[in-house]
């Protein structure tokens, strides 16, 4: 089944549910496919939201992000990212963790490419 078929709406009319084991971290998905593993959402950050006991971050798929706002600054390379900032990561790449001392939401889009 693809990603439904989505004109203009509020954000806020999807559902905001924790994510991961680390407290202040949740996510509101616009789509997924769970056929493609393909997927759209929200990321949010919440002020003081430290993503170090989930360690770096590996994925075997793409994922794209813009900073809409806020900041976040991964830990490993010292350096904050803010909004406005944009990132496209190939399958392999790390990343993270991350600590948002004011809080962020960020749009990604995560996706597998043929011949992966």
């Amino acid at each position: 089944m693809a990603k439904p078929e989505l004109e203009f709406m509020d954000y806020k009319l999807f559902e905001e549910v924790p994510f991961s084991k680390v407290e202040g971290l949740s996510e509101r998905v616009i789509a997924h496919d769970p056929e493609t593993g393909a997927a759209t959402r929200i990321l949010i950050f919440a002020p003081g939201t430290d993503t170090s006991p989930n360690g770096v971050q590996i994925h075997d798929f793409w994922e794209e992000l813009y900073i809409i706002e806020g900041s976040i600054i991964d830990l490993t390379l010292n350096r904050e990212f803010t909004a406005g900032m944009v990132a496209c990561r190939p399958p392999g790449m790390e990343h993270g963790p991350w600590k948002s001392p004011d809080g962020c939401k960020t749009f990604e889009v995560r996706y597998y490419a043929k011949g992966q």
